[in-house]
């Protein structure tokens, strides 16, 4: 069934994951790229989220026959794949890790539909005790300064970036000050408590009218009772806790915090700067911690916890210049628009980056405890519509160095 009309029933999600495999790893790669996306009912463009339910979908018994149909003819195809035929879908297989990508962002998005499941909740299969991190935030708050200075943004990756993250190019960036931590529920809590959600000049129109629509007066699942304030993740109701940081929250209700603070949001270079680049050496890492890849044991990812840990319990979690949590836990809102890079050049199909560009989508930074690690990076863009909160979407702030 379709839970709520922002997110697709989860049988959807499952036959757009199979249908895009059988049309990148088998079809495009016997012929020329002549489409982009699989027609009928799996293309999200003629079928949009709110409509979905409404498909005569098959049975999930009738669809795990097919997906497993599938995957054998994608493996007898890789089977007699040329990696040196000059097809570039097949260089350094690139065409599998963007499959691959693909699938891990569509978990993530089940994930969220999930936690807005109608009836009984979710039983979520939580497969790991996070580190315990402290129960209270030492200088909640806290700014770290980058120096500024001319950076490196994107990638020249082309084993598995996505269009958008290329071309990488040179940014010449003036000194910021960003937040050594994601904002906490505490912080939060006391922008809640000073009246934030009232108070009309810390919102912009936009975020006026949003609020106004939403009634919204705390981050989604969150729940005010007798002891205080509670929060939902799947089928787990516990106390707000203050270290945490602060999730489920749309972009107006960041940018008004920020305002509140005395601060706003990073644009998502100063982001990318403050995640990866090393004044010391003059490079750019591939994740905060250096080139290691990612693992649940230095970041909270891969849909293991199923709820974000407290700040600084991943203590290698750390960017060159003292910005904690920057991968994992939540993603994080920045003020910048989706565009593409200076030079940017679609590949291998428009509608994964380019149909999106403008100013209806603001950009996302980081990954959260439900993106899969090989689907996070510094340089990785996500996007959504700045009234979405359904997403795992927490943020940081920024202050120019005035």
């Amino acid at each position: 069934m379709q839970h709520d009309p922002l997110m697709s029933p989860v049988i959807w999600d499952l036959g757009h994951i199979a249908h895009f495999e059988e049309l990148w790893l088998t079809r495009n790669l016997d012929g020329p790229v002549e489409f982009v996306e699989m027609p009928g009912m799996y293309n999200p463009f003629e079928y949009p989220r709110r409509v979905r339910g409404t498909l005569a979908l098959p049975t999930l018994a009738e669809f795990r026959s097919l997906m497993e149909e599938i995957r054998e003819r994608v493996l007898e195809r890789l089977r007699t794949a040329d990696f040196e035929d000059g097809n570039t879908l097949l260089h350094d297989g690139y065409v599998y890790a963007m499959v691959a990508q693909h699938e891990y962002q569509h978990n993530e998005t089940i994930l969220q539909t999930l936690q807005l499941k109608r009836g009984a909740p979710y039983p979520a299969p939580r497969a790991i005790r996070m580190p315990a991190g402290s129960p209270t935030v030492p200088n909640d708050g806290r700014m770290v300064r980058f120096p500024g200075g001319l950076v490196t943004i994107g990638t020249t990756d082309r084993t598995r970036a996505y269009d958008n993250e290329r071309p990488q190019h040179t940014v010449d960036l003036a000194p910021f000050w960003i937040d050594e931590h994601p904002v906490t529920n505490g912080a939060y809590l006391a922008f809640m408590e000073d009246g934030g959600y009232e108070t009309r000049p810390l919102w912009s129109d936009a975020g006026w009218q949003w609020l106004g629509e939403e009634h919204g007066r705390a981050p989604k699942y969150w729940q005010r009772n007798a002891d205080g304030w509670s929060t939902r993740s799947m089928d787990l109701v516990e106390r707000v806790d203050p270290a945490k940081p602060v999730c489920h929250v749309c972009f107006h209700e960041a940018a008004a915090f920020a305002r509140w603070a005395g601060r706003r949001l990073p644009t998502e270079i100063e982001w990318e700067a403050a995640a990866s680049w090393d004044p010391a050496t003059g490079r750019a890492l591939t994740y905060p911690w250096g080139d290691e890849p990612v693992t649940p044991a230095l970041a909270n990812v891969d849909q293991l916890s199923f709820g974000t840990a407290r700040v600084g319990a991943y203590p290698r979690n750390v960017s060159p210049i003292g910005c904690y949590g920057m991968i994992g836990d939540v993603w994080e809102w920045t003020a910048s628009d989706f565009l593409g890079y200076p030079g940017f050049e679609s590949y291998p199909y428009r509608e994964y980056s380019e149909a999106f560009f403008g100013n209806e989508y603001k950009v996302l930074r980081g990954g959260s405890w439900a993106t899969r690690p090989g689907a996070i990076r510094n340089s990785f863009r996500n996007w959504d519509y700045p009234i979405r909160r359904q997403i795992f979407s927490g943020f940081r702030c920024a202050r120019s160095d005035t």
